[in-house]
Formats: C-alpha cells, structure tokens, sequence
C-alpha cells in the first residue's frame, strides 16, 4: 500500500549539512527509487508502472526530454525519472473533500512540496469570485465559465495561453489552432524560461533552432564539452551515453561553477562495475565563474585561429558566413580580461586548447547554466563560432547538443507553441484549415507577466505546468495573476497555481502519460520529440486515476466546440474522438511529419529532419551556417556581493518537490539554504551554519528579498553563490532577461547577504 500524504508541512528551518557526494547514482540511488515509489504507488503499481517507462510499447517519462537508445534495458529509467513517474501514479487523491476542508487562504500558505504530495486531482474544481473554497463543477459548466470570460474580452489578444513541455504533440496542435481561430498568438510557454536563447542563437546561425546530434553522435566524440549542466540531477541517463562514449575513447570536459557528483563518477546500477567502481567521467574540470562562458570560448577560438592548420579551411570557405569579422573580434581576445572574467588557471585553459586540438569530432552540451545570463544568446553563438571552425556541424560524432529539461518542450514548439510563429507555419495553417491566422507577434512569458500586471490581460488558460512558482519576480507574477479575471489550469497534481488566482479559477484535472486514454474509436496514444528530435509513441497502461479525467485533447476539443461555436468547420469532435486524424493534419502542416501515422507506428518512432547535420545545409538568412563577433560580456561583480545562481535540488524536478533532500550536495531535510564558497564566506564574516537573507540588487532599486537561508560553506567558485527555486525565484527581477530571448536572467543575480533576523 502507499503511505498517507503529510498531514503538515514538513519544519525546514534546520536543514542538516554532510560531505557531498563524489559519484552518483549505483546502490543508493536504487534504493531511493524504490523507497519513493512504494511510498506513492505501493508494490504492485511500481513494478506494473516502472517496467513500462520509455519502452518503445510502454510511455514516455514525464521527466526529462533525454532520448532512449534503440536497444532498451528493461529498467529504461532512472532515479528521478522514476520520481515522476511516481507522484503521477500515486495512489493518493485530492478529492473535492479535501478542498471543502482546506480554503485557497490555507493553501496558499502552504509549501510546493506539500501540495505536491497530496496526489492526484480528481474532479473539475470552481473558485467563484469573491469564495474562499473550490467547489467542484460539471465539464460543461467549467466550459461555460471559459467561454463566458473569453467572449467578454474586447480582444482576442486579452487572453494568454501558455503552455507546460508535457503536453504532447497532438494536445499542443490543437491548442495552438485553437487560441490561433480564437484570433491571438499568445501562446508563451515554458521554453520562453530556459532554451530560448539556444532557439535564437542555433536559428541566427546555423538556421535551426534544435540540436544537431542524434545519440549515436555522442558515441563517436572524441571529446564532449558539457558546459552549465548538471546531468547528474536533471538529465541522469545522460550519464548512461557519457559512460558508452567513454568506452569508446572519448575524453569529457565539465565547464561549471560547481562540482557535481554525476560528472565526477557514474555507478552505473545495471552493471556489476557500476555498483561497485563506477566510472570516472570527467577529464577535465573548468570550475568557471558564473557566465564567464562565452569569454573562455572567445579565447579558445583565438588560440585555434593562432594554431596552424588548426582551422577546417575548406568547409569554412564552403560552408559559413562572416568569418573576417568574427576572426577580427577573436584576435582581440587576451589572456588577462579571459581569466579574470572565468576565474579559470592559465594551465587549465591551455590543457582544455591541447584536448581540442587533438580531437577531430566534438560535441558540446548545455542547458540553464548557459541560457539564463543577459548574453546568453551571444554566449552560444560563441560556442557555435568554437564548432564551426573546425567544422564541427554536419558530420557523425560532432555537433551542438542543448539538452532539453522537460519531456515535449521541443515538440510542444514543433506543434507551433510559439508567441513569434514562422510565417511559413501560418501559411500551412491557412492552407489546411481555411482561416487567416493572426501574425501579429503574441506574449512571451515576461510579456505575459507584465500585461496581466498591467490589466491588458484578463484571462490566463495553462495547459499543465506551475506558472507562478516557475516565473520570475515572484511578489510581481502573484500580483498579476491575482488581476486577472479568470484563471484556469489543467493539472494532474495540486500546486502553487492553483492558489494564486484571479477573480475566479478552474482547476480541470486532465489524463497523465501514465494513464490509458479510451475515447469513442478507442485507445489512442499520443506522440513526443525528444532533445535530439526524435518523435516517438507514448501510450499508458494504468487505469485513470479517477472516471472524472479529460485527456488534454479531449479539454482542447470540447472548449473549442462551446467557445467557437457549433458552426466552426474544424472537426473538434472527430479530432478528439481519434488522435489519428489530429496527426494526419499534423503531416500536412508541419515540414518532417509527412505520413506521420505511418511513420509513428514504428517501434522507437522516427528522426525529424536536420538541414545542418543531414545534409550540411544551413536555411540561415545568407544561405551558410554564420560566424558572429558579439563583444564579450560577462557580470561584473560590485564589492562585498555575490553571484547567484538558482538550481535544483536532487529531490526536485523543475518546480515540483518530491523531498526535502539533495542527496548529492550532502544537504537533508531543508532547501533554504545558500551555498557560498568558504574563502568568500569568510571575507564576509559568514559562519557555516549562519542564517542570512538573500537580497538581489537590480538597477530598478527595488529591494527584493529571500529570508532565512542556512550559509552551507561549500566549494563553489569564488565570488559565486547558488540556492534553490523556486524559492528564489522572489530574487530576479522580471525586467531581467536575456538580450534576444527575454529569458529570465536567474542564473547571474547580484546578491548581498544580510544577517538574517530569525539567526
């Protein structure tokens, strides 16, 4: 049986502190894995539910968008994955009772993790305006409601549709086509908050803005660069590939503020090395200041334009764009501006150059630590100008390699999920479905933000997610939210959201990937990408977790019927009643899905096209993958501050909590806590086991403050601090965003740490 959900929130105001770890995974992740799953699920559920985790007939993990090989272990998950899996198949059920007995006043006051932890929604639920309950309400009043709001509006464009990376292909197209026939493209999602600025700098310059590798890619490297990224927590069965790559002779670069115990040593738990010895993954450790990536690339790139025959000269003369100026920019890189903006050794620079020189295929990975700094986007467009020199695109074993924090995110965009859509995406949608989409440019997440803030928005409709934990700034994200008129979020799980609310609220509880989902032609099954492109089927194999459940195009389809009209000649009823006939529009409008159905139907699914790497073909604006020549930027840290970057927890995907732990960093039973480098802390006068508050400092001057946090003295980079989110999230400003993106800024905030009144 699984265990009851706490009855209180958890005391975390005394988080115990160990030595962290040096390697991850083996014995002590299986043991958490099982522990975490029978707590949720129960004995018979874990095993029915791990064993069909991203098998090519089972579902895809609701976890991370990292792709599954071709041939499968029969345990083809890992530790945090399974933690996903878990608190969807839960046992636990947050009925209509519960919310009789708790007001949204309670539930407000309440922590993420113990919202999360009461299990699944099982009604549609109504916060009337002006109630302090949830309510539960009928399917088709909870439409009636929508539609009410949304007719009301003077504009189309006074309503925001975001979207969560869970939701799949099929649920993703409808939607979009839906609020595009409603007459907006505001249609934000989680990719405005973490691989953004990947899509603009990979489409400025190599005219795709998706990664270029396919795993296979990863076991021909001769060297993988794996900058800003922590595998080990956020993307586990990364280390699975890191490890093959390295049998097969390829040497790992770690570029991070951080140490972390995944990159040090993998033991891998279905070896019989791995739970024992392990394997040690990283050769070389560039313990980096915060944002000091794209200077230390500039330098590289110098030093191989100074190395002879350093340079790929042929497939730069044929292949790029721009490499005079970018080769100017370059030779103005010098030794002392480079150290000082990295905090990097002369030595380890150099050592890093002697392994790029010798290698003849490179990859390089990243995610948030890369994509979350005011020049974020020229950052990559520095690590695309160290590929292209040594023509590192378009052949096997090299490439650029964003790795993906959710599911679908990649193909939820695919679908259209785009505030900025393509022209040529319109038009196709034009060209199937007989109407003039709007193509007038929608809302980004901070647009939305600022426009719900601002009263030009008053209806907010999520597909999935936690929107107001997930966002920036966060007193000003509630605040909007709370103005607007309606708020609706479809959810499997309790979370914040649902307690910050406009005037009124729904909470329509939809199928997770766990769950069969029968309409009226039967069983269907929905479609995901993966990071590196590969789409693939998802289907569930548990019961619904209660007979009240819509799937998300079942919701799409039904709110489209009542909002739109009987009249609408889109085929909402056919498309819900079989997903088949949603994919066979899909082909038909989106490029590298022709004979989608056909396709899908093969086990492991199919790899969409990639000009670049297929073909060497680069669809940029001058016809050739472009070298750029950005000035070098880095955070310049005034006296006395710290830089800091937010992250997760091991406990913790994204904003949902699944313990109060972080195993690897040695942190129990806690989250508030700061690590900041022991020399730092000392020059401050901040004891290990201090209490101070985190206060950002932004040019607005508005003091924004994180109380109570534990000093953990830890060996970050000097002049680097990092805590968790969301709860930090309260530190970074809403105007602070990347330069192209609009990106959150969360991983370069300038702090000041106060003595905390509660110490």
């Amino acid at each position: 049986m699984a265990t009851k959900p706490p009855q209180g929130d958890p005391v975390q105001d005394a988080p115990k502190v160990a030595e962290r770890k040096r390697a991850a995974a083996g014995l002590p992740a299986i043991g958490h894995t099982l522990r975490m799953a029978h707590q949720q699920m129960g004995v018979k559920c874990t095993a029915l539910t791990l064993l069909s985790v991203n098998q090519k007939d089972g579902f895809d993990c609701p976890g991370c968008a990292w792709p599954e090989p071709e041939h499968r272990h029969k345990a083809e998950f890992c530790e945090n994955g399974a933690k996903a899996v878990a608190e969807e198949a839960t046992l636990r059920r947050v009925t209509p009772e519960f919310f009789a007995a708790h007001p949204v006043s309670d539930l407000a006051r309440r922590s993420g993790y113990w919202l999360g932890q009461q299990g699944r929604l099982t009604h549609p639920m109504y916060l009337p305006e002006g109630a302090d309950h949830y309510e539960p309400v009928s399917w088709e009043r909870a439409f009636d409601i929508v539609a009410e709001e949304l007719t009301a509006l003077s504009s189309p464009d006074e309503a925001v549709f975001y979207t969560s990376g869970r939701t799949s292909n099929e649920a993703a197209f409808l939607y979009q086509l839906f609020a595009r026939k409603l007459g907006t493209n505001n249609l934000p999602d989680c990719s405005n908050m973490c691989h953004e600025s990947s899509g603009s700098a990979l489409s400025e310059t190599i005219g795709v803005g998706k990664g270029s590798v396919l795993l296979d890619d990863l076991y021909q490297a001769d060297l993988i660069v794996v900058a800003g990224q922590n595998p080990g927590t956020n993307h586990p069965r990364m280390l699975s590939a890191l490890e093959k790559a390295k049998a097969n002779g390829a040497r790992v670069v770690s570029v991070n503020p951080l140490p972390e115990a995944g990159l040090e040593r993998f033991r891998n738990p279905q070896t019989p090395k791995g739970l024992t010895a392990g394997t040690t993954l990283t050769d070389l450790f560039l313990q980096i200041r915060i944002g000091g990536d794209q200077a230390l690339f500039r330098l590289l790139n110098k030093l191989i334009l100074d190395t002879p025959g350093a340079v790929d000269e042929e497939f730069v003369r044929g292949h790029t764009h721009g490499f005079e100026q970018f080769t100017e920019a370059a030779r103005a890189a010098d030794w002392d501006g480079t150290l000082a903006a990295t905090g990097l050794a002369r030595e380890d620079v150099e050592r890093f150059l002697r392994m790029v020189l010798d290698s003849e295929r490179i990859v390089v990975c990243w995610a948030m630590g890369l994509t979350q700094h005011k020049h974020s986007v020229p950052m990559i467009r520095e690590i695309v100008n160290f590929l292209l020199l040594r023509g590192n695109i378009g052949r096997p074993g090299a490439g650029v390699c964003p790795v993906r924090g959710h599911s679908n995110v990649q193909g939820d965009r695919t679908m259209g999920i785009f505030e900025r859509p393509a022209p040529a995406f319109l038009d196709a949608l034009e060209r199937e479905f007989g109407f003039a989409p709007p193509r007038e440019h929608g809302y980004d997440v901070v647009r939305a933000i600022r426009a719900l803030r601002d009263g030009e928005a008053k209806v907010f409709f999520a597909m999935g997610g936690n929107f107001v934990s997930a966002s920036p700034d966060t007193e000003v994200t509630e605040a909007a939210m709370r103005r607007a008129r309606l708020t609706v979020h479809v959810s499997t799980k309790l979370n914040r959201s649902h307690a910050v609310t406009g005037a009124r609220a729904l909470i329509l509880p939809t199928l997770g990937r766990t769950e069969r989902d029968l309409q009226a032609s039967g069983e269907q099954f929905v479609t995901v990408e993966d990071s590196m492109g590969m789409v693939h089927a998802s289907r569930g194999r548990l019961e619904p977790a209660s007979p009240h459940l819509l799937s998300e195009p079942a919701i799409v389809c039904r709110l489209a019927r009542r909002v739109l009209g009987t009249e609408d000649d889109v085929p909402w009823e056919q498309f819900e009643k079989d997903y088949a006939t949603v994919r066979d529009r899909i082909a038909r409008v989106v490029p590298g899905f022709e004979d989608f159905n056909a396709r899908v139907a093969h086990p492991g699914g199919f790899a969409l096209p990639h000009a670049p790497r297929d073909e060497r073909r680069f669809p940029t604006a001058t016809g050739k993958a472009n070298f750029t020549a950005a000035p070098v930027e880095y955070p310049h840290l005034p006296e006395g501050r710290l830089l800091l970057q937010t992250l997760r927890s091991h406990d913790q995907y994204n904003t949902t909590i699944y313990g109060l732990d972080d195993r690897y960093r040695g942190i129990r039973n806690g989250r508030r806590v700061v690590l900041v480098n022991p020399d730092d802390a000392r020059a401050l006068q901040l004891a290990d086991g201090s209490y101070v508050d985190l206060v950002s400092e932004w040019k607005d001057g508005v003091e924004r403050r994180a109380p109570g946090f534990r000093v953990v003295h830890y060996p970050t980079a000097r002049g680097c601090a990092a805590a968790y989110y969301p709860e930090t999230n309260v530190l970074v400003p809403l105007d602070a965003t990347a330069d192209v993106s609009n990106t959150p800024a969360s991983k370069s905030v300038v702090v000041r740490l106060e003595q905390s009144a509660t110490d």
